[in-house]
């Protein structure tokens, strides 16, 4: 028996730290870790003990023995990028091939020093995603320096991109989000909930505080096409409709029109494939996740049988996973087709195994015959060339390589080609890369190009928005060691401020503010209200009735 890596992979390397016989690649140090689609299991190295599949923290690794349905080829995958997926050769980098300054579960070596301490290193991280409780987790975590960590979250729930952009329908992708709740508990951590830097407080008051202040706030904006007719009705950026499903208080007041048949997704990654299949999907089997109430309700008066996918260049250039494009296989009822009226002419065996394995999947969507109303279409070498319509949108029209033009009826078209942090209150920005600017997450000044001291970014805010959820332990583990390495030089200047008196501030200037236990409660009533619907949770808008119970 050997164990398997499956669909809902987060990358975060946990099962590589506790292999005794280094089976699991491509790992933190190893090349290809920060791009590769997920971790693969050796099935000739695999000893079957298990430590991988108990340290998982998605469970997304099980015995071969135990696989059902899709994810028995998940059998092939694994063992394909061992063998040398469609003649490419073996991906496996050993041990000897890591980054010598990283050990297998990516902590960084040779980084940290203890520091002699009157008092503890007092860190700020504001953001409560994944790369925020990496960070934190990582502060916490360290034995050569006592830390203190404040989080500051904006919204009165915790949970960032795990709770605002993972598709409902992946529950076990959220599991990761009980790692988070073990920092939020951790001693050492205080969290205030609803609290904005630049709205309550700025930067500065909260570096006054703090010897150091890590920002990881991801990215919140759409990238657009510059197209004509991008700014119709009925023309949205993907990033809104993840968030108005997901139950973001920013956007559940949101009105996406879903009274026309049909349905555009520009772009092919993975955000476009949830949109696309949240739109197509069975509304009983959405009844079952934690999608927004409000969004369940729109979706089920929903018209939209048919939704295309639309891809500038070909099936070998998409931008999904084939653990996401894999998936669409599992819908009920949904016809999963593609579209290229080129012809697929990219050679899968001239690249790696994820493509050749993703191309392969295609040209089997492709030899499948309609047999439902319900479609998802998938469409290669077409480019976006105007947003057609008066006041609101009627459909797109796309240019072949040919220079051949083809217009495509659609009431709603979503854009979902990336997105792009915001400037920070008071930190130099990038508006190219839509990052703060930064040098292995410590913020650096453009003008002096010198580090702005005390001052350090993690996640998308700092590297854009790239990689799945567990890349962001090594991102964050990243910028943790530089900020350590910096207080061990003494570079980090000592606070003005105590956590009492930081307590205080908050106190005056948001006293509606919610602390971890607050979280806790809200976070439990959630799932209450799930276990009665047969959910994993139900998700409030507004943390008042949580805190009310509670009393």
């Amino acid at each position: 028996m050997t164990y398997v890596v499956t669909q809902n992979c987060c990358n975060e390397a946990s099962c590589i730290a506790v292999c005794p016989v280094d089976c699991i690649h491509p790992g933190p140090g190893e090349p290809g870790y920060r791009t590769t689609e997920m971790l693969y299991i050796d099935p000739v190295a695999c000893i079957d003990c298990g430590a991988c599949a108990d340290a998982c923290p998605v469970e997304a690794i099980s015995p071969d023995e135990s696989l059902e349905g899709l994810d028995l080829r998940y059998l092939e995958i694994n063992a394909g990028y061992y063998a040398g997926a469609a003649g490419t050769g073996t991906q496996c980098e050993s041990a000897a091939d890591r980054d010598p300054t990283e050990r297998s579960d990516g902590r960084l070596l040779g980084r940290v020093a203890v520091v002699e301490q009157a008092s503890p290193l007092r860190v700020a991280v504001v953001g409560s995603g994944p790369a925020a409780s990496y960070a934190a987790e990582e502060l916490l975590a360290n034995r050569d320096v006592d830390v203190e960590v404040t989080m500051l979250e904006r919204l009165p729930f915790a949970g960032g991109l795990v709770r605002y952009g993972v598709a409902p329908d992946h529950s076990k992708t959220k599991l990761v989000e009980r790692g988070y709740a073990r920092t939020l508990g951790r001693p050492g951590m205080t969290a205030y909930l609803g609290v904005e830097v630049g709205r309550d407080l700025t930067l500065d008051e909260l570096a006054d505080h703090h010897h150091a202040v890590i920002v990881a706030t991801g990215a919140d904006r759409d990238r657009q096409l510059g197209i004509p007719g991008e700014s119709l009705a009925g023309v949205h950026g993907a990033r809104e409709f993840v968030a108005w499903y997901n139950g973001h208080p920013d956007l559940a007041e949101a009105r996406f029109d879903l009274s026309s048949d049909r349905a555009v997704v520009i772009g092919n990654g993975n955000v476009a494939l949830d949109v696309a299949r949240i739109l197509v999907s069975d509304i009983d089997d959405l009844r079952r996740t934690d999608i927004a109430d409000h969004a369940l309700d729109a979706l089920a008066a929903s018209a939209i049988r048919d939704v295309v996918v639309i891809g500038r260049r070909g099936p070998a250039a998409a931008a999904c996973t084939v653990p996401e494009l894999l998936g669409l296989s599992a819908l009920d009822g949904v016809d999963v087709l593609v579209d290229d009226r080129c012809g697929d002419a990219e050679e899968a065996d001239s690249v790696g195994p994820e493509v050749a394995y993703k191309v392969q999947l295609l040209r089997e969507y492709a030899a499948a015959r309609p047999q439902h109303d319900r479609r998802l279409t998938l469409r290669f070498h077409a480019a976006p060339q105007e947003i057609l319509g008066a006041e609101s949108v009627d459909g797109v029209r796309l240019a072949a390589p040919d220079g051949s033009t083809d217009d495509l009826a659609a009431g709603l078209v979503l854009r979902s080609i990336g997105y792009r942090g915001t400037p920070f209150a008071d930190l130099p920005f990038d508006a190219q890369t839509g990052t703060v600017a930064n040098i292995g997450g410590r913020v650096h000044s453009p003008e002096s190009d010198a580090p702005v001291p005390g001052r350090y970014v993690a996640g998308w805010i700092k590297r854009g928005p790239t990689g799945v959820i567990g890349t962001n332990k090594l991102c964050a583990q990243e910028t943790v060691a530089a900020l350590l390495e910096d207080y061990a030089a003494g570079a980090l200047a000592e606070p003005v401020g105590s956590a009492s008196e930081f307590a205080d501030v908050i106190s005056q200037r948001r006293p509606q503010a919610l602390s971890a236990a607050d979280w806790v409660a809200v976070d439990r009533y959630e799932r209450s209200l799930g276990r009665k619907q047969k959910r994993p949770r139900v998700k409030l808008l507004d943390p008042g009735p949580a805190l009310a119970k509670r009393q």
